[in-house]
């Protein structure tokens, strides 16, 4: 019977360490997203997404990599578009977040505003291009798109959007990382 109940008491720690490790399957941190780090070469892209399907990019002329790499995860759900680097061995050079369980360690993610990110993140710059704005956090490989649509009418086709006249509940566009 005591036999039985430290096996019990061992299992039941065991669960509960498990259940309070974090899942880091989607979590983007500045140097990971999810399974992938800013050092994974892309000839490691098998072994990392071993569980999911990779498709490269067919139109690439005569030379030798990918422009960019797709990953869906079984199912068809697509996750990821990794774009290689151009080093005599290539790295990850930049991530396009497509699924939207992914969520930074800060808890933005796809489905967060342009407040939720001034709330967690401290603007560095806000680049204006013809139909969207990118907004840079100070310290962060992240960087996030606005779609200009989402900016009040007289801003939509202006050169210079500055921070407080992007409205809090602006959705978020494009969520990438970007190492170099």
């Amino acid at each position: 019977m005591r036999k039985n109940i430290q096996l019990f008491t061992l299992f039941l720690g065991i669960a509960i360490v498990q259940s309070c490790q974090k899942d880091t399957k989607f979590l983007i941190t500045e140097t990971t997203v999810g399974p992938l780090s800013q050092n994974t070469k892309i000839e490691e892209l098998e072994t990392v997404f071993a569980q999911d399907s990779i498709v490269r990019d067919t139109t690439v002329a005569l030379s030798a990599s990918a422009k960019k790499i797709d990953i869906f995860e079984k199912g068809g759900k697509h996750l990821l578009i990794i774009t290689p680097s151009s080093d005599s061995i290539p790295k990850v050079e930049n991530v396009r977040i497509m699924d939207k369980r992914y969520v930074s360690d800060n808890g933005v993610g796809l489905t967060s505003t342009f407040g939720e990110i001034k709330r967690k993140y401290p603007i560095k710059k806000i680049v204006a291009t013809l139909s969207s704005v990118v907004v840079f956090p100070e310290n962060s490989n992240l960087y996030f798109t606005i779609d200009k649509e989402e900016l009040p009418e007289n801003l939509r086709f202006s050169t210079k959007v500055e921070e407080v006249q992007i409205p809090d509940e602006a959705k978020i566009k494009y969520l990438m990382l970007g190492w170099e």
